[in-house]
């Protein structure tokens, strides 16, 4: 049961990421968004510490282990995770990356999709930036970057899915750059 709980709860995700994403223009990163959560290292995990749909399993296995393995193997294969963009500045520090736009856009689509798919009825459009006003004074990623995500956000919670979408589509994308 819990394979195809499991199956079932990383598949939706996927499907609406990318349903948002061809929404706005992305269409390869709709197609190819967390492909590697289908990988043994992070299905196996899935199923074995999977929550019944409530929550992330990596939570779980964090927990339990003190880190995430699968955690670990899915940011670092996905650019979409503001983690995935974290590198040793040239003091030696280690800085968040300033992201292309493309994989921030894919990164607020995974935001809404996360939240639909974990809060379920209790989703409202003011979901993705409650989550992420949980943890941004814990989060290492560029201040571009954290200024454009919550830009969206709050968009998302003012104005609603549609609004936020086709700006993102007509106005952000176009031009390429934030």
């Amino acid at each position: 049961m819990k394979l195809i709980g499991h199956f079932k709860t990383i598949t939706y995700h996927k499907w609406l990421v990318m349903k948002y994403c061809f929404r706005v223009g992305l269409y390869r990163q709709g197609l190819l968004h967390d492909l590697s959560k289908y990988s043994p290292s992070e299905f196996i995990t899935g199923v074995r510490y999977y929550q019944e749909g409530r929550r992330s399993p990596n939570a779980a296995e964090r927990e339990e282990k003190g880190y995430s393995e699968a955690w670990i193997h899915h940011k670092g294969r996905n650019k979409h995770h503001y983690e995935y963009w974290n590198d040793v500045g040239p003091d030696r520090v280690i800085v968040g990356v300033k992201m292309p736009l493309k994989y921030v856009v894919e990164m607020f689509m995974d935001r809404i999709a996360a939240s639909k798919v974990y809060k379920k009825e209790a989703y409202t459009d003011e979901s993705p930036l409650e989550y992420y006003n949980l943890t941004k004074d814990f989060i290492l990623i560029h201040e571009d970057t954290r200024r454009l995500l919550v830009r969206l956000l709050r968009m998302l919670a003012e104005r609603g899915e549609a609004y936020t979408f086709k700006y993102i589509r007509r106005k952000l994308l176009p031009k390429g750059e934030y």
